[in-house]
């Protein structure tokens, strides 16, 4: 099973569900200090995802656009994938982020939340995909459970990334390239 498999999500490896949150890879590399990261949904936000993009390619570095995918995996309407993109946006599932190490270099904070606090519940957006339905299906008990673990992962999720956008400059590490 996948790392980046969401909590509660049925996978080949885990077809009880998984138990443990999924590693957060932008707050990974944002750690780097060094690195431009955005997590894109572009059935969400358009815009976003076309700044984001154009942010990468201007920045004089490593660049990592994290965009969210749909699968066939994920037992949708492959027609529908936009809808599912923005669904995982408003139940804050797949936050939309920016951190741009140029603009903190500049005085300003580089780490830019770009979606709203979580506006629909979780379970919208995952009622919708077979990987969650399944799980529901054969255990609605613990599929519940997870539910509810996968809701407070999200909400402490938020808490650091409003955090984050509310920092001064000084409070994200040095550029690792910049030479003292």
């Amino acid at each position: 099973m996948s790392k980046s498999t969401p909590l509660g999500a049925v996978a080949k490896f885990a077809a009880a569900g998984k138990t443990v949150p999924k590693k957060d890879l932008a707050l990974q590399a944002i750690s780097y200090g060094s690195v431009y990261v955005a997590k894109v949904a572009m059935g969400a936000d358009p815009q976003q995802t076309l700044q984001a993009f154009r942010e990468a390619e201007a920045y004089d570095g490593p660049s990592l656009v994290i965009a969210y995918s749909q699968c066939i995996a994920h037992g949708i309407d492959m027609r529908l994938g936009m809808d599912q993109q923005y669904r995982a946006v408003a139940s804050g599932h797949w936050p939309l982020l920016r951190y741009d190490p140029v603009v903190r270099t500049a005085g300003g904070n580089p780490f830019l939340l770009d979606s709203h606090r979580p506006r629909m519940p979780l379970a919208d957006y995952r009622n919708r995909e077979l990987r969650y339905r399944a799980l529901a299906n054969a255990d609605p008990a613990e599929a519940e459970r997870l539910l509810g673990m996968a809701e407070q992962a999200n909400e402490q999720r938020w808490n650091v990334y409003e955090e984050m956008a509310s920092r001064g400059a000084e409070h994200f590490h040095p550029d690792a390239r910049k030479e003292c």
